[in-house]
């Protein structure tokens, strides 16, 4: 029989009744790798749940690690099966090609000469007159560091599938201590987490361990930026310029440099900036600048043409004579007239809202000024290609307000009781994105013209 004493005294005495749930955590909707305030008990809870609370108690960084290798494991797997169901032989010049014939593709040959021989002594010219494609306008730090790798006995292909991976390893972790930089409680260290997460399979991501210099960049950019968030001046230094000879991204670092330079300024009441530090800023501010110009300087010098870069840059159809921003206008115009004009304003005030709204709240302020400021710089000095997939993986923000909209929340502050449901369902869509760009943008055949 069941004792119902209890129960009767809780009605006459409200004092011995059951208290609520704890304020500020709903039933049911827990915290990010926390204890739940009502959660309901642990054997009825479904067995990918019962995982993923186990994942989430490891160490952070671990956590960083193991999505990045489980990434690059569906990754390497959606590669191959586009190499033995999709790809066309005539792309890759292999029968039967494979996995390393996919990490040798598009600019990933580029990239292979270059590290084999080296840049070409002249600028090769066209039948026109102008001058033709080749390596110089291809940035030397990736190609020189698979070179030294080469020195073991690895192929090119190998050796460029090992230094991404090793780069995007370590640019995951560099990232997480980006996005945690502001971090003040327990929730914003698990969000950095999973943005962390979502950013290892967001579409082009694959780009991570095939023959292009994303992963490197993506090292380099998350240093610059955690140094800079870290006040590390000096150190900073020589990171933005070997970026500058790794991706042409350091342009929007120079508008970043001036917002730190003015946050610092306005807030020296009550944040002192001693003369040397502003000094150190300065500094690190002019190494910036000549950053985005130093590989144009380099090719103009050794080539004895001083726009040979910008000139081979026309090969590739990049003309910065065209204007900022007009080949695009241009285009939605031609496809869509006065609607894709319009569809393509809403795009981007949508993507930019996104990006300098609530759901970036948690992070860094210079990081913020950079997802903002880098996509229009994209728009202002890249024509229309279907690479901009693969350059806006640069965008680290994007994985952040993915991860806080996924979660349900925003400054880290309120969650959604599915927000583990929700989080798969991100990661689920982006595996599926990564297999359509593989299979879509990866993929070559000679008479096509869509590279990733």
């Amino acid at each position: 029989m069941v004792d119902t004493t209890v129960g009767r005294e809780a009605v006459r005495d409200p004092a011995r009744r059951p208290s609520a749930a704890p304020t500020g955590t709903a039933a049911g909707t827990g915290t990010l790798g926390g204890r739940a305030g009502a959660r309901r008990p642990t054997s009825r809870r479904s067995r990918p749940l019962r995982l993923l609370d186990r994942v989430l108690a490891w160490p952070a960084w671990v956590q960083v690690l193991v999505a990045y290798a489980a990434s690059r494991v569906l990754a390497a797997l959606l590669i191959v099966a586009a190499a033995r169901l999709v790809q066309n032989p005539a792309g890759v010049g292999d029968l039967h090609p494979d996995y390393l014939d996919m990490v040798v593709i598009w600019d990933g040959d580029w990239y292979r000469q270059i590290a084999e021989d080296g840049y070409p002594s002249h600028l090769p010219h066209a039948l026109q007159g102008n001058v033709d494609y080749n390596g110089w306008a291809f940035f030397p730090v990736f190609p020189l560091l698979v070179r030294a790798v080469m020195v073991t006995g690895l192929p090119f292909s190998a050796a460029a599938s090992l230094v991404n991976l090793l780069a995007g390893a370590g640019a995951a972790l560099l990232i997480w201590q980006l996005f945690r930089a502001r971090a003040s409680t327990r929730q914003r260290e698990r969000l950095a987490v999973l943005a962390v997460g979502l950013w290892c399979v967001l579409p082009p991501a694959p780009v991570l361990q095939v023959a292009y210099s994303e992963a490197l960049g993506a090292l380099l950019l998350a240093a610059f930026l955690l140094l800079l968030v870290r006040r590390q001046y000096v150190w900073a230094v020589p990171v933005v310029l070997l970026l500058g000879l790794t991706r042409a991204i350091a342009a929007p670092l120079a508008v970043v440099m001036v917002w730190h330079a003015v946050a610092r300024w306005r807030a020296r009441g009550r944040d002192p900036w001693p003369v040397r530090e502003r000094w150190a800023v300065a500094g690190l501010a002019a190494a910036t600048a000549c950053s985005a110009l130093l590989w144009p300087l380099l090719v103009g010098l050794v080539t004895g043409v001083p726009s040979a870069f910008f000139e081979t840059q026309a090969a590739w159809g990049q003309k910065p004579t065209d204007g900022p921003f007009v080949p695009w206008v241009i285009w939605a115009w031609e496809h869509l007239g006065v609607v894709g004009v319009l569809l393509l304003l809403g795009v981007v005030a949508a993507g930019l809202h996104q990006l300098a709204g609530r759901h970036t709240a948690w992070l860094a302020g210079e990081l913020r000024v950079f997802g903002v400021v880098y996509p229009l710089y994209l728009l202002a000095v890249v024509r229309p290609i279907t690479s901009m997939w693969r350059f806006l993986l640069l965008d680290l923000p994007i994985a952040a307000a993915l991860a806080s909209a996924a979660v349900g929340g925003s400054l880290g502050r309120t969650l959604s009781p599915h927000w583990r449901w929700r989080v798969g369902a991100a990661a689920l869509v982006g595996l599926v994105a990564m297999g359509w760009w593989v299979t879509v943008m990866l993929t070559r055949v000679p008479w096509a013209d869509s590279p990733p």
